[in-house]
């Protein structure tokens, strides 16, 4: 049974993003300022359907995820966890809930790239975590302040021990205290802090470099690379060793080959497609 075809993100009216696609660039910009864009049931709606929408088209190869305003996301919305709510406007279909963001985006088996222009709280982690790259204002601060509201951030772990060592982790979550953007960079938790009016240029970039390199082989290692982290290593070797006959038969390997003995660009699968 095929998966059923999703509209492109903008048919719907969205009240918690914003959403462009151009030059295979799918961006997802937080747009909730005035809430710190706290992350409420719109706003995971929204992201959920364009990190399936983005899953679905071979024509987008790279998410970017951005905020407006002064925070990138100050985690989830409080306020609607305790049923005081507006009522929401938004019209993109609910394919997922909250959690379910950490699984699409580790998952996406694309480039995912984590701008961060402001502070990261609690559940943002989530997004920061298992994005493939994270870059952020070396102003930014990054916190799970969750146990000094007599919570553990549960879901932020999976993410988390998998960029930052143990010790630094734990610390980091048991306390509840904020470290500063340079601390964050040399734990793993992002790639590189920068100044802000930097931010911009370097991911821009870094995306668009993404966008020609071949979409089919980037999408089977990064498959593979989630697919072995879940195995032991006598176990990953086999799986890798075959992932690495399959790629070399393939004809992004062919392509790519030939292009350089015959000192040309490549010419990627599909490279002519347009979102």
């Amino acid at each position: 049974m095929s998966a059923l075809q999703l509209n492109n993100p903008n048919d719907y009216v969205l009240e918690a993003t914003e959403i462009t696609i151009a030059k295979h660039i799918l961006t997802v910009t937080l747009d909730r300022p005035e809430k710190k864009n706290a992350i409420n049931d719109s706003m995971s709606n929204e992201i959920i359907y364009a990190l399936k929408y983005a899953s679905q088209n071979d024509s987008i190869r790279v998410v970017v995820i951005q905020a407006n305003g002064d925070t990138f996301c100050a985690g989830g919305d409080l306020k609607e966890w305790s049923g005081s709510a507006v009522k929401s406007e938004s019209t993109a279909p609910k394919l997922g809930d909250v959690e379910d963001i950490s699984l699409l985006i580790r998952n996406l088996n694309k480039p995912v790239i984590c701008k961060i222009q402001g502070n990261v709280f609690a559940g943002a982690l989530m997004i920061v975590t298992n994005s493939t790259h994270a870059f952020a204002n070396d102003q930014a601060i990054f916190a799970a302040p969750e146990i000094k509201r007599g919570i553990w951030p549960f879901m932020v772990m999976g993410g988390l021990f998998r960029v930052m060592p143990k010790r630094q982790g734990l610390d980091f979550i048991m306390r509840g205290e904020p470290i500063d953007a340079k601390t964050a960079q040399q734990y793993g938790l992002i790639n590189k802090a920068m100044p802000l009016d930097q931010l911009d240029e370097v991911t821009n970039k870094l995306a668009e470099s993404f966008t020609r390199l071949p979409p089919n082989t980037m999408k089977m290692g990064l498959k593979a690379y989630n697919e072995q982290d879940h195995m032991a290593f006598n176990d990953a070797l086999p799986y890798l060793r075959e992932q690495l006959k399959v790629s070399l038969e393939g004809e992004d390997a062919k392509e790519g080959i030939t292009a350089f003995f015959e000192k040309r660009q490549p010419k990627w699968s599909e490279e002519d497609d347009e979102s």
